[in-house]
């Protein structure tokens, strides 16, 4: 009789563990659709911080694509409303012979009057999660220590989560304009960064739990 309790209880176990296996991802993918909805349509909100961090995107030969100079012109009008002191710049070339995205940036203000000493850059991240671990030096030498994150509204919840992984105290403000205004590429949009958030998310857990296990 004992024996036989104890396989039911097993079994029971087992049956509970593939059922919260199975709900644990779907759960998070929930969360983060969530969390990259309400961030990206949060009503704009008036915040100050030392510094804004444009997050890389592509550039065109000397010239910002129009999602990089919308990130760019959004962070103008942080600095020229005196809302940030400094503006900083992250991304790499996609080959060598191209102008980085951050030089581009770098210049792209300067001709709307940005003075120079207050433009700092990094030129070698070539996605989000190095454009935010290669500032880290920036910040520390500057003296700054508070950033607002410059982007597309549904790529700041994941850029957020990034920053604060990495210890960065970060805030956000989504560009006002983006050329993810049809209902159809917003939808994709949304789908595309709930699944990277997800996917980041996941890896994250999974690698700090496999840490404390020490496997």
């Amino acid at each position: 009789m004992n024996t036989f309790k104890t396989g039911k209880s097993l079994l029971r176990y087992f049956f509970v563990g593939i059922f919260a296996s199975l709900m644990l991802p779907i759960l998070l993918m929930l969360y983060c659709a969530f969390d990259v909805y309400q961030t990206g349509n949060a009503k704009p909100q008036t915040i100050y911080a030392d510094a804004a961090v444009v997050l890389g995107a592509a550039a065109w030969g000397k010239n910002p694509s129009p999602v990089f100079r919308e990130r760019i012109n959004h962070a103008i009008t942080l600095y020229q409303s005196r809302r940030v002191e400094k503006l900083i710049f992250t991304g790499g070339s996609p080959k060598e012979g191209y102008m980085t995205e951050a030089e581009v940036g770098r210049r792209y203000a300067l001709k709307q009057g940005v003075p120079k000493k207050d433009i700092l850059f990094e030129n070698t991240s070539r996605d989000t999660f190095q454009n935010l671990q290669n500032i880290r030096k920036l910040l520390r030498d500057n003296d700054i220590d508070t950033v607002i994150l410059v982007s597309d509204p549904y790529h700041l919840a994941r850029a957020r989560t990034m920053a604060h992984d990495l210890g960065i105290n970060a805030a956000t403000s989504a560009t006002p304009t983006s050329r993810f205004t049809e209902s159809e590429k917003r939808r994709r949009f949304l789908m595309q960064e709930t699944y990277a958030l997800f996917t980041y998310r996941w890896n994250h857990w999974s690698t700090r739990v496999l840490s404390a296990l020490h496997l």
